[in-house]
Parts: structure tokens; sequence; C-alpha cells
């Protein structure tokens, strides 16, 4: 049979020239229902391979090779599992069938990546799915509804995007290495029926970028991210279709018509005596390369639970391609090895904490169990608030129980290949699981919170002995008992308060620059590990300690960042745009403690509560430690500052400057636009006077820098919405913006100074001599 002959040729893709090799002169034809039922025998018939037969129609109705994928898995008398590429792991063997498949047949996936990233929509409950106490190559996932779906596939699109994207090598030479795949049942709480597809663990940035390869060069991630979504599920409703046809039929028959128009669209563009950059597009993207899991087995010896084994397998292989080489960061590792490891001690039955509460830790820990839930869960009395800071003082208890740490950090130190962990090695493990609820509005901080937790945390001598938690609804009650020698109030005191100060960045990693620093910068008076300072906070005989703890914690709040850790400039745009109160409606700050007051807060001589600092958290810590690294000094009368030439006081002349506020011309942009560009757009020249045409000019232009700056207050506002997984403007849009903005900037100073000069006849003559002093 001959092979078809394939083309190349160039296209422009932006500013740059793109030669793109192995253009096919044709795409693969749809599938008949004849393959679907060739490859759902194939994979029956198969011992090694156990799958839903509605998995199994998902994989034909994604393969462009019915066929060839029916060969690997039919067993023959030499190879009893067929064909199939085989890959042990950590615990198991894994089967895969490796084809090329439709791009619009593929889903991303969730990944470790995405557990310690601030999302605005949240990742799916997995469950493993099993057949007769055998692990099938699936998993379940469960969506809210049809939107959180179609949300949560757009917003890993266009984070991914932001991130890195293939685009140019993609349209070059297609992409060249297998996405690993494996065919999850998406089920709905809402009671959507449920459907079959495949998703993609391994290979979402080129998956991501073959979708911006086919929406074009001018398409900004968000096109991107909605072009995949419309191409998946189209404007498909929940309800059932004409004669009651299941969603997933309904599904794959939207994307068999999407595809079906690529299909003449690309005939058409190849059948040009020169192939436009479409042609090239829907070639090099309309199929890639997979390898498809098919089935899971178990080791012998390896206690992990039937519907837990190949989860866990499918994420040994994304561990050692993204831990060993291609490495995520550390914090999506840390999320990866905790959650495995509390996982596979659950399954072990190692621990002697019973099984049901070890699954309860675990719904806590990756997010399954809402905040809301802490009362149900934790059936006590008194029960505690359902807060997040009450999930993170729960969830530390119980990891950090004597009976758990070590097996914890057992299993740890096996997924990540070391030979010992200490206390901060597994403290780090649990920065990025305890500020699941508030990473949205903290991100601004989470660098420097992690960054404690590497440092100790909150795990100090006390917290990782026996100890239970003490439900309160006043922090501030449990003061008392911790000075009288409680055990519970001191630990619920040291976790609970010291994980409000390190998220609110009142208490940070101590490294030497910090004793360097000023006080209001974060400075210290000594260095000391985070959970050092905490444990010394939290001691019977430290009422400062554990009055700071007390206060910090019942301040915190969860939605919003305090105004001690936030920056001069953040506050700036924060006093802009009606303050930093949060939900709550008051301003939010954790406060120094002075024991002579009622209320424990000092003020300053105007009664104005005064501002705790990392200093003042440190030197509560260690009074005398800190007075002998700072021993009080000799008061001295301080001298005037000498005037500068002009006359003006140095602190005048060069204090803190105030940032101008952006003018509020209620001037309707439009209107005026429409009728400056009248004679652009319009019949014939405007006949008025050119002074009349400015004036018009002038309204748009106030106008639109007033529109500018208003759309900049509001994508700062959503900044923390959006989370850390995509910044709320690209890099590059951020580029052309600010180059438009400089040349803007340019050519009003440049009106300005013209104008200047035409108002004061001195300024113009000043202008002239320093021309000629300057020799033009």
């Amino acid at each position: 049979m001959a092979l078809p002959v394939p083309r190349s040729f160039s296209v422009q893709w932006g500013s740059e020239s793109v030669l793109v090799s192995n253009v096919d002169p044709g795409l693969p034809s749809p599938t008949t229902d004849a393959d679907l039922a060739t490859v759902v025998a194939a994979g029956r018939s198969n011992p090694a391979a156990l799958l839903p037969e509605a998995a199994w129609q998902a994989i034909a109705r994604a393969t462009t090779s019915p066929d060839a994928v029916a060969v690997q898995l039919r067993p023959t008398a030499a190879e009893p599992t067929g064909l199939l590429m085989v890959e042990n792991v950590d615990g198991a063997t894994l089967r895969s069938v490796v084809t090329r498949v439709h791009l619009s047949e593929l889903l991303p996936g969730i990944q470790p990546r995405t557990g310690m990233e601030v999302m605005e929509v949240p990742d799916p409950q997995v469950q493993g799915v099993t057949d007769g106490g055998r692990p099938c190559a699936s998993v379940r996932y469960r969506y809210q509804d049809l939107e959180h779906l179609r949300n949560h596939v757009w917003q890993t699109l266009h984070g991914t995007l932001a991130l890195n994207s293939y685009g140019p090598s993609i349209l070059a030479r297609k992409v060249t290495r297998n996405l690993i795949t494996h065919p999850v049942e998406i089920t709905f709480e809402d009671g959507t029926e449920s459907f079959h597809a495949l998703v993609v663990r391994d290979g979402i940035t080129r998956l991501a970028s073959a979708w911006e390869v086919l929406a074009g060069p001018d398409a900004e991630a968000a096109d991107v991210a909605q072009l995949a979504v419309d191409s998946l599920f189209g404007k498909t409703a929940a309800a059932s279709g004409p004669g009651g046809e299941p969603l997933e039929r309904r599904l794959a028959a939207g994307r068999e018509k999407w595809r079906r128009k690529l299909r003449e669209e690309f005939a058409r563009e190849i059948a040009a005596p020169e192939p436009g950059p479409r042609a090239a597009q829907i070639a090099q993207t309309y199929v890639v390369p997979a390898q498809i899991a098919v089935g899971a087995e178990g080791h012998p010896g390896h206690l992990l639970a039937a519907e837990d084994i190949f989860d866990d397998a499918i994420r040994s292989v994304l561990a050692s391609v993204h831990v060993e080489f291609k490495q995520w960061d550390t914090a999506a590792q840390n999320v990866e090895v905790a959650t495995r490891a509390l996982k596979r001690v659950i399954q072990l039955g190692d621990s002697l904490v019973p099984k049901d509460d070890l699954q309860t830790i675990y719904g806590l820990a990756v997010g399954r169990i809402p905040v809301e839930e802490l009362p149900r869960v934790f059936d006590e009395e008194p029960a505690p608030p359902g807060t997040a800071l009450w999930r993170a003082v729960y969830l530390v208890h119980a990891l950090t129980r004597p009976e758990l740490l070590e097996p914890l950090k057992d299993q740890a130190k096996a997924i990540k290949g070391g030979k010992r962990m200490g206390l901060k090695g597994f403290a780090e493990l649990l920065g990025p699981l305890i500020d699941l609820p508030w990473r949205a509005h903290k991100k601004h901080v989470t660098k420097q919170a992690r960054n404690a937790w590497n440092n100790g945390g909150v795990l100090t001598s006390d917290v990782i002995q026996e100890w239970e938690p003490r439900p309160t609804g006043d922090f501030t009650a449990l003061v008392g008992p911790a000075m009288a020698g409680d055990i519970d109030a001191r630990c619920t005191l040291a976790v609970a308060g010291g994980v409000a100060l390190i998220a609110d960045k009142l208490l940070t990693r101590n490294v030497g620059s910090a004793l360097m620093a000023a006080k209001e910068k974060g400075g210290v008076p000594f260095r000391a590990d985070v959970n050092q300072v905490i444990e010394d906070l939290s001691q019977e005989h430290n009422e400062v300690g554990l009055w700071t703890l007390a206060l910090a914690a019942e301040r915190f709040r969860g939605d919003s960042l305090p105004e001690n850790a936030v920056t001069m400039r953040q506050l700036v745009h924060k006093q802009r745009t009606g303050g930093a109160t949060g939900s709550g409606g008051a301003p939010y700050a954790h406060l120094k403690v002075d024991l002579s007051a009622p209320d424990r807060i000092e003020r300053d001589d105007d009664g104005v509560p005064v501002l705790l600092h990392q200093w003042d958290v440190v030197w509560a810590s260690n009074p005398d430690r800190a007075r002998k690294a700072h021993p009080p000094r000799t008061a001295l009368i301080p001298l005037p500052r000498p005037a500068s030439s002009d006359g003006v006081r140095t602190t005048e002349r060069y204090g803190e400057g105030t940032e101008g506020e952006a003018g509020t011309d209620g001037t309707d942009g439009e209107l005026s636009g429409a009728r400056a560009g009248g004679a652009a757009a319009g019949a014939g020249p405007d006949p008025r006077p050119a002074s009349r045409r400015a004036a018009d000019y002038r309204q748009v232009l106030k106008a639109n820098v007033t529109a500018a700056r208003d759309a900049l207050d509001q994508l700062l506002l959503l900044d923390p919405e959006v989370g850390s997984h995509t910044p709320v403007v690209p890099q590059s849009t951020l580029d052309v913006l600010l180059e438009q903005l400089v040349s803007l900037q340019a050519d009003v100073e440049n009106l300005r100074r013209k104008t200047a000069r035409a108002d004061d006849p001195a300024v113009e003559q000043d202008a002239d001599e320093e021309a000629v002093e300057a020799g033009v």
C-alpha cells in the first residue's frame, strides 16, 4: 500500500514564520459502530485489561486506529495478555495501549500540581473503580454539576497556558510525545447522568498548546480555553434529548459534528496551491499520540485497597516524571507526598488510629470535607466551630499524633526515596495542606508562610505529644487554663495562634537579613526557628506570649489579609478602593498585647490600637534574650534637622509622597468618541474648527484614561479570586499595555511642556537658553 505523501510549507505565526513539516493530505475518517464493537470485544477478551464497557467505548471513539488498538488487546498463545505496553511502578503493574486519538476526545485531568495552587474552581472528588474486587484502570470524577465540569476544564487549560506553551513547536512538528491518559467516569452531585471520557494525566501543557495552535496566533489563553470547552461540550444541556438519548451520546455526536466541519475546512484549505496557516493548524492538532491505561494489577504483599491501586499507580508514574526529572515546585511535591503517604497508612492498617478516623482526616486534608462540616464530623461536646482555623487545629492535631506521626514519616520517606525525615521536613509537608481554605485571599504572602512551615511551623515539642483540642468560641478564654498548666489549652493556642501568625506573615522563617531590618519591615530582635518561637510563646509562664497567640487566633480571618501583612503599595490601593475590610466590614489587623489593659490590647496616646509586628512576636517569645541582644540605650535629646538651601526641612522635602488619584470625570466616553470620530468614520471631512474637534478628543482622552483606571482597579480586586494558577492579566498583554502606556505618557508629557511654554513666556525663554548652552 502506497504511503501518502506529506507536505511541507511555511506559514506565518504571529510575528514569525514557521516551517510546517509532515502535513498529511487528509484527516482520519470518523469512527463507525463496527469500530466501536471491535475495540469493545477485544478489550473484554483480554484478561489483563479491566474496564467497564462504557470506558471501552470511550477509547474506541477517541482512537483513530480502532483496528490497531484491537490488535494490541487480543491475547495470543505466545502473549496471553496481548501486545500491551507494560510498566512496573511502585506496588502495581500498569498495562496500556499506544495509539493516536482525536484531540477533541481528551479532557484535562487533575494533577498534584493543582493541589497546592489557588483555584477558584475546586477539583472534583476522585474515587477508584473496582470490578469483582479487582482494580479497574479507571477512576470516577465527581463534579457538582455540568457547569462545574465546564469551568474546571476552562480553568485548567487557561491556567496551563498562562504558565507555558509549546504552540510554535506543535505547529511545526505536531505533538511528538505520548500523552498519558486513562478512562474516567464523570459523575455529578446534582443528579445529571454520568458519562465516560478519556482524561490526560501527563502532558496537559501539550494538550493545551495543541488547542492554542488550533485557535490561532492571535487568540488569548481565555479564548483558547473557551474554544476547547465549546468543542468538547457544545451547548448540550443536562436534560435528555429527543427520545431520551443519553448525555454521553449527545456529547459524542456534538464532537463528531464539530470534527466534520474541521475536515471540510481542511479539505478546502489543503487543496489550494499555497495552503494557508489554517490548513497547518488543523492538520497538526487534529490527532495526538496517546498512551491509554487499560489494566492495573497490584503486586503481592502491597496492601492498598483495590479501589486505590490504579490511582496510586498513575500518581507514581507522574511523580517519577515530575519529582525526579521535570519537577513540580516544592509545594506541589509536598502535597503529592503527604496525601499519598496518608492514603498508604490508611490502607496498610498498621496505625493505631481507627481507619474511619483516618478517612476523615484524609477528607479534611484534601478538601473533600468542607470546613462547615467540622461540627458534624467531630461530634463532641462542645463541638468545634466550622471555621478554617479550627480545621487547621484538628488537622495538625490528627497528623502529629505519636501513633500516626512515625508511620506517616516512614511512608513519606519511601515515596520521596529519602533515608530520614526530621520534624522540619514533616512540617514542610503540612504547609500546603493547612493553607487550602485561605490560599486565594492570602496568596501575596503564601511563599513566606510556606517558608515558615519549612522552618518547623507549629510543630513544637508539646504539639507532637499527647493532647486534645479545646473547642471554644473565644480563644482568649483559653489563656487562663493555659497559664494554670492545661496542656490541651496551651497546645490549642500554640497551633491556632501559630497558624494565624504564619498565615498572616507575622511570623516568618528567620534569616540573617531580618536582624538588620527595621521593626516595621519585618525585622526581628534575634534569630530562632519558627517552631521554637511558637513553643516559647505557648509556655505557661509566658502570659504575654499566650495572649499574643490567643489574640492572633481570635482576630484571624480567612477571607483577607490583615493590614500588618500588606505592603505599602497594596495599602494605597485598598484606601483608594474602599479599604481592606473583607466580608466583615471592620478593619482587620493583629494587635500588640498590653497586660495592663482590660482587653489586653496596647493603645497609643490617642487611644488607637497598636499594630503587631514580627519583632513584637519574637520579642514576646523570649524577652530576656531580646533584651540581651538589644540592651536599652541612653536617651538622647534630638537635634533639629538642618534646613536645605530652599528653606524646606529634609524630612518635609524627602518624606513619603502620596500617590495621585486618578480623575473621575463623568464624561460619556462613548458619546464623545462617536462625535469626535465622526470624520474618520463618516462621509467627508469634519467642517468644524480644529479647536472644537480638539475639545471633543480631549473628552475622549479623559474618559478613556478614567475607564482604564477603573478597569485596572477591578482587575486588582479580582486578582485574589482568580488565584495563583494564572495571572489576572497575561504577561504578553501586560508587555503590550506597558509599551502603549509609555508611549502615551511621552506624548502627554510633550503636550504638557508645549502648553506650559505657550502659557508662560519665561518658561519658553529658559528653554531657549538651555538649548543655547547645550549647543543646539
